[in-house]
């Protein structure tokens, strides 16, 4: 994929060549074509990042266009300009998998804004694919599936910092995917091809967890019969991933510090320092700012640890990235247990959107594979679902309102309810107006009459 180039189709040659010109003044490339086929052509060919179609042209149409486009080149991101759109055609664009939605004329001002925020997120993409192939290819990826904002911002830094040898902290909640996250920057890093050395701070006893992570030497005590390489001289030359760092005693936080800051290790019961050349991830669900608070975590090695800090985010937090989670993990259970004919209707999906999830994406697919085993038939049903499932009924009948006994303020709910629509879409106009089922139209005459408008520095998408 050319990460700069577009390609602009449209019957309209006056408009094409305009759009063009105001596209390669703002410092991309741009193709053009004169309709669908053309345009097919020159996407097999040049791989562009964001195709710009007129939706209404003779032959293949615009939203055939996209389709196709969908369907045989992903990457690919696409924009649909009309003089002929509706909301209702908006929307169907949008859910053909469109991009943005603009109408003619072309205002080339916000145009060039979201060409920009439509590129910017192509990158972003691009940018976490290879962190996903590797741990599609090697390992899974189920504990990260998902397009949510939150995520990608953590899956694109993880990216980033693959390719350099900085210490990494990886917050979470328990079932988050801390592990996998590892895994994934170890295997994007130039150490991919040494060892990867996982040691759960928690889960070995205090009086055997030093020896299990620096190593012994003969002798040093009753049982050494002979010498032992810890998992730090196993990692030598690899990444070494601390799980449940918050766990390691005091006493062995000095010895991980000296290992960060100088290379070295003493073994137990040896009598001279061993250099050795890891990369420390280290994992914690706890807060360890409270805990250096109390005295049971040190400062200094915190900071060291620290360097680069992710948060994987929990799964209430990204709640638009279950349905994607729910089809992937029920795939993935129906191989396990060779039921390729087993079925989850769509309609059971919304039931798993609205449950919090506290044990994460582990806990969704714990339950998804006791559907899978426990089904009687070749269809999952509503009664399958557990029962904290079919509590949570989806849909607007679920809405809780609180109606407090001194009355309530319709003009109010009705604010709140557009200002948290236009956030939860980025103040893209088009997309919250299909949320709440009015016109755009309807939309902008409700922001004004409400007083409604965007902060500075809030993302705009009025398209």
């Amino acid at each position: 994929m050319k990460h700069r180039s577009i390609l602009v189709v449209d019957d309209d040659e006056s408009l094409r060549r305009i759009t063009q010109l105001q596209l390669e003044e703002a410092g991309y490339d741009a193709l053009t074509a004169a309709n669908g086929n053309d345009a097919l052509a020159l996407i097999e060919e040049e791989a562009p990042a964001l195709v710009i179609s007129d939706l209404k042209m003779p032959g293949l149409s615009g939203l055939d266009l996209l389709r196709k486009v969908r369907e045989s080149y992903p990457q690919t991101a696409v924009l649909m300009v009309t003089a002929f759109g509706t909301v209702q055609t908006a929307v169907q664009a949008m859910k053909a998998g469109a991009y943005d939605y603009l109408t003619k004329p072309i205002d080339f001002e916000e145009l060039v804004l979201v060409v920009n925020r439509a590129m910017e997120r192509q990158q972003l993409l691009e940018e976490v694919r290879s962190l996903r192939v590797s741990l599609d290819q090697k390992y899974g990826f189920e504990s990260i599936v998902g397009r949510s904002k939150v995520l990608l911002n953590v899956l694109e830094m993880a990216a980033r910092v693959a390719q350099r040898d900085s210490t990494v902290l990886i917050r979470g909640e328990t079932g988050t995917g801390k592990e996998l996250l590892a895994r994934a920057i170890h295997q994007n890093s130039r150490r991919k091809d040494q060892p990867f050395v996982i040691i759960n701070c928690g889960a070995i006893p205090k009086d055997l967890l030093e020896s299990e992570l620096f190593g012994h030497a003969k002798g040093s005590f009753t049982g050494a019969f002979s010498p032992k390489r810890g998992k730090v001289e196993t990692a030598d030359g690899g990444t070494l991933f601390l799980d449940e760092i918050a766990e390691l005693p005091v006493e062995l936080q000095v010895k991980l510090l000296r290992l960060i800051q100088q290379g070295e290790i003493e073994k137990v019961g040896a009598t001279s320092p061993l250099t050795v050349d890891v990369r420390i991830i280290a994992a914690t669900h706890r807060n360890l700012q409270s805990l250096i608070e109390d005295g049971s975590f040190r400062e200094d090695l915190f900071y060291r640890l620290a360097v680069i800090p992710l948060v994987l985010p929990p799964l209430r937090e990204r709640p638009d990235d279950i349905p994607e989670l729910v089809q992937y993990l029920f795939l993935k259970a129906k191989q396990k247990q060779c039921l390729p004919n087993l079925k989850l209707p769509p309609h059971l999906v919304p039931y798993f959107c609205g449950y919090r999830w506290p044990g994460n994406v582990r806990e969704l697919e714990n339950v998804i594979e006791r559907l899978t085993v426990l089904s009687a038939g070749d269809e999952i049903t509503l009664n399958d679902l557990p029962e904290f499932l079919r509590r949570e009924k989806p849909g607007p009948e679920a809405m809780q309102l609180d109606l407090p006994p001194q009355g309530i303020s319709l003009e109010a709910v009705e604010k709140e309810l557009i200002l948290k629509a236009l956030k939860k879409f980025d103040w893209n106009q088009t997309r919250a107006a299909a949320f709440l089922d009015v016109s755009r139209r309807a939309l902008i005459y409700r922001m004004e009459k409400h007083g409604i408008h965007r902060e500075p520095g809030e993302t705009a998408g009025e398209g």
